[in-house]
């Protein structure tokens, strides 16, 4: 083991890569409405590549209310307007390849923005197709067992929707529904919209928030007891 060499050893670039990390909107405003814009990084590529990374770790850039800074994403094949048009993405692509340059971008499926069109239908009727996209409680079974949030008063992760007499879940704003992985139809969905995003050639993705994505959908009862048993003095989870 210790004569292994280097050559040896499989290297992936995405151990191995320096990444810069962009947040587009305080990056370079090329327009003056006081927003960073797409345009604004293609400006700046020489600058970016003699940094000597070998990664660009770009923010979200997705249609988007903006209601979490992009990470409520309304539309996943779409460039939010502040930020510019998807040719514009398509020019800072190829400026980056051309340069030796990859493009990781951040996204987020745990959840959508609830302007999403799956939200917008699964919130109208019980029976909707798009239902079973969101995890949903009926408010006859009584309140949900709490999960914790941190946007609403009472700090719980579920919301009432008064059309359907139902619960919604959302671990973060109420304004991010989470979306139903155990549901196949979500699944090929976001597989599709990835593999939408590799075909024009991007490099990788970052997940953000990805292990929250797997939940126990009969929603179980956890006490301060249960809590107790996988949490460290330090308060970091076992």
């Amino acid at each position: 083991m210790a004569q292994e060499t280097k050559a040896s050893i499989e290297r992936k670039w995405w151990k191995e890569a320096v990444v810069y990390q962009i947040y587009p909107r305080s990056f370079m405003d090329t327009d003056g409405d006081g927003v960073g814009d797409l345009k604004g990084i293609i400006s700046k590529l020489d600058y970016i590549k003699s940094l000597g990374i070998d990664v660009v770790w770009l923010n979200p850039i997705y249609g988007s209310p903006n209601a979490d800074n992009g990470y409520d994403i309304s539309d996943y094949q779409s460039i939010m307007k502040e930020f510019g048009t998807m040719d514009d993405f398509d020019t800072l692509l190829k400026g980056m390849h051309e340069r030796g340059l990859k493009l990781v971008m951040d996204l987020v499926v745990n959840h959508s923005s609830d302007e999403h069109k799956w939200f917008q239908e699964s919130r109208k009727s019980r029976d909707n197709p798009y239902r079973d996209y969101y995890h949903w409680w009926p408010a006859e079974k009584g309140k949900p067992a709490f999960r914790p949030g941190n946007f609403e008063t009472d700090g719980s992760g579920w919301r009432y929707n008064q059309a359907t007499d139902s619960y919604y879940l959302h671990y973060f704003s109420y304004k991010q529904p989470d979306l139903n992985w155990e549901n196949p139809k979500v699944r090929q969905e976001i597989y599709a919209m990835m593999n939408w995003w590799f075909k024009k050639g991007i490099d990788g993705f970052r997940m953000d928030v990805i292990p929250f994505i797997a939940k126990d959908t009969t929603f179980p009862i956890i006490t301060q007891d249960d809590l107790d048993k996988i949490i460290r003095e330090d308060g970091t989870y076992i």
